[in-house]
C-alpha cells in the first residue's frame, strides 16, 4: 500500500461524468503559436456503469477529449463515445457486452447463444486514427467507431472489409506513406486460427489483405513492427486455445496463458507480396508497445518495451489501482536483432537504463527507419505509478526527465515544428493529473530539452488514458 504521506494516483481512475462543449482554457507560459492541429484522445472514464463497476483499467467506458490550438490559445471539449457499447449500457443499467477482464453477467443460454452469435465490444477507449480519411477511435476488436473531430459526435462503425474478417484486431495500425495506407492485422478464431494482415488505403478504397498466417494457439499481441519493406508479428507466449475464447467461460484476457516454452517468435512478412521471409524465436518475453524497427544490412532490428511475463497485465486492475497500491507500469527499452538469412536472434540488448511505457518516436521523420529518440511514461525510483515523462537518445543510451511532484503523466505525443529539420525537432503534448488539486493539465514541452513551455489547466480530471494522436490543420 502506498504510504499515508505520498500524494496518490487513485484519482485518475475516478469516474468523468461531466462533458462540456468547447472551451477555451487558462494558461501557464505560452503555447507555440505555430501549434494550429487538434490532439485527439480517447480513454476508459466510467468505471462504474450502473450496478457494474468493470475488473480492470482497460475496460472503462470510453470518452473523447479534443484539445485545439490557433494562435497561442487552447481549445478543449469532451464526449462519451456513444458506442453500441455505451449505449447499450446506459439502457441496461450494468456492462452490456464482454470486454477485456470483464464480462456481464449472463445465463448459460446466453453465454452458449453467445458463441454463436458474439457481440463484440466497440468500447473504443485506446487510440484514435485516420482511415481512409475517416476520424476513428479504435479498441482491440474489429468495431472502430467513427466520429466527428470537431464536433465529438459518434458517427457509426467504420465499415471494413468483409474479406479481412477477424474478432481480434490492434489499435496501433501502423503509417505507410509511400504505399498511401495503413497496415494493420486482425485475428480469426476458428478450429484453424489465422493471423491476418491487410492495408487501408489512404484514399478510401476497399481494404485489402496482404498476408494470412495459421496458427494452433493465437498470442495477445497489443502492437506489431513495421520497416521499409517488411511488417513483423511478435508473438508473446501468452497465449489462448480458440475452443476455450469462444466458449465465454471467463473474460477474454483471463483465456490467455502464459507459456514460456513457446519462446517470442518474430514473423517477418513482406509489405508487397505477402510473403514469409522468416521466423525467428528469442527467449520467451511481454510487451505491451513497439517501438520502432528499421533494416540493417540483412538484419531487421526492433526495439520493444519488454517485461520479463505478463504480470503487468495483473497489476493493472481496478481494484489495486483504486487502492493506489504502487504498479511498475514501466519495462524495459530492448533491441532486438533478427538475421534474415538464417540464424537466431542475437540476445537483446537494453538500450537505457531507464523504465518506460506508452513510447512515442518522431513518426513522420522515422517510421520503420533507423531514429534516435523516444519518449515515454516513466516511474521514478520508489513512485507509485507513471509520474514522469522521459527521452531517450537511443544511440548514447543518455535519458533525460521532466517531473512535477504530485503529477501523474500520460503518454507523451510528439508534435513537429513547420520548419523542422531533423528528428525531434518540436513539442511533446501530455495530458497530466495534478493529484493535489484533483485536475487535469495539458503539458507542452520542449521534445529535446524536455523543458516546460506551458500549461493549459482542465475544468476537471481526466482519467489516466492511453493514447491519441495529433491532426494538424491543412
Amino acid at each position: 500500500m502506498a504510504g499515508s504521506d505520498r500524494i496518490s494516483y487513485a484519482r485518475g481512475f475516478a469516474d468523468l461524468d461531466t462533458e462540456v462543449e468547447p472551451m477555451q482554457l487558462p494558461l501557464r507560459g505560452a503555447f507555440p503559436a505555430w501549434l494550429t492541429g487538434t490532439l485527439l484522445r480517447t480513454g476508459p472514464a466510467k468505471f462504474d456503469v450502473g450496478s457494474t463497476t468493470v475488473n480492470h483499467w482497460f475496460d472503462g467506458l470510453a470518452m473523447l477529449h479534443r484539445f485545439s490550438f490557433a494562435g497561442g490559445e487552447v481549445t478543449y471539449s469532451n464526449r462519451f463515445l456513444s458506442s453500441d457499447s455505451y449505449c447499450e449500457a446506459a439502457v441496461k443499467g450494468s456492462l452490456a457486452r464482454g470486454e477485456f477482464a470483464t464480462d456481464p453477467c449472463r445465463t448459460l443460454f446466453q453465454r452458449v447463444a453467445a458463441v454463436f452469435a458474439p457481440h463484440l465490444t466497440d468500447n473504443c477507449n485506446v487510440n484514435v486514427d485516420a482511415f481512409g480519411g475517416k476520424t476513428v477511435a479504435l479498441t482491440e476488436t474489429t468495431l472502430p467507431v467513427r466520429f466527428d473531430a470537431e464536433t465529438l459526435e459518434t458517427l457509426g462503425h467504420y465499415a471494413a472489409s468483409a474479406e479481412v474478417g477477424g474478432m481480434v484486431s490492434i489499435a496501433h495500425p501502423h503509417h505507410d506513406a509511400e504505399r498511401g495506407c495503413r497496415f494493420s492485422y486482425v485475428v480469426d478464431f476458428g478450429r484453424r486460427s489465422h493471423y491476418r494482415l491487410f492495408a487501408i488505403p489512404d484514399d478510401g478504397s476497399p481494404e485489402r489483405v496482404v498476408a494470412e498466417m495459421p496458427i494452433d494457439k493465437p498470442a495477445y499481441m497489443h502492437s506489431f513492427a513495421m520497416t521499409e519493406r517488411y511488417l513483423v508479428l511478435t508473438e508473446f507466449p501468452l497465449v489462448v486455445d480458440p475452443l476455450r475464447l469462444m466458449l465465454g467461460l471467463a473474460p477474454f484476457i483471463r483465456n490467455y496463458r502464459w507459456t514460456p516454452q513457446r519462446g517470442l517468435r518474430f514473423h517477418v512478412f513482406d509489405k508487397d507480396s505477402g510473403a514469409l521471409i522468416a521466423s525467428r524465436t528469442a527467449d520467451a518475453a511481454f510487451a505491451f508497445h513497439h517501438v520502432n524497427a528499421y533494416e540493417e544490412g540483412a538484419d531487421v532490428v526492433i526495439d520493444v518495451i519488454t517485461y520479463e511475463d505478463a504480470g503487468i497485465i495483473d497489476q493493472l486492475y481496478l481494484e489495486r489501482l483504486r487502492a493506489g497500491e504502487p504498479v511498475n507500469a514501466t519495462g524495459r527499452l530492448m533491441r532486438y536483432r533478427l538475421p534474415l538469412n538464417g540464424g537466431d536472434p542475437m540476445h537483446p540488448v537494453a538500450i537505457a537504463d531507464e523504465m518506460l511505457e506508452l513510447p512515442r518516436i518522431d513518426y513522420e521523420h522515422c517510421a520503420g527507419k533507423p531514429y534516435r529518440y523516444v519518449w515515454g511514461a516513466g516511474r521514478r525510483p520508489g513512485g507509485d505509478f507513471l509520474d514522469s515523462i522521459v527521452g531517450v537518445d537511443v544511440e548514447s543510451g543518455a535519458t533525460r526527465t521532466w517531473f512535477a511532484d504530485g503529477c501523474f503523466p500520460g503518454e507523451p505525443v510528439f508534435v513537429a515544428k513547420p520548419d523542422a529539420q531533423g528528428e525531434g525537432e518540436g513539442v511533446l503534448l501530455s495530458v497530466v493529473l495534478d493529484a493535489r488539486r484533483s485536475q487535469s493539465f495539458l503539458l507542452v514541452l520542449d521534445a529535446q530539452s524536455l523543458a516546460e513551455i506551458a500549461r493549459a489547466d482542465c475544468p476537471h480530471h481526466i482519467p489516466f488514458s492511453f493514447h491519441g494522436n495529433y491532426f494538424p490543420k491543412h
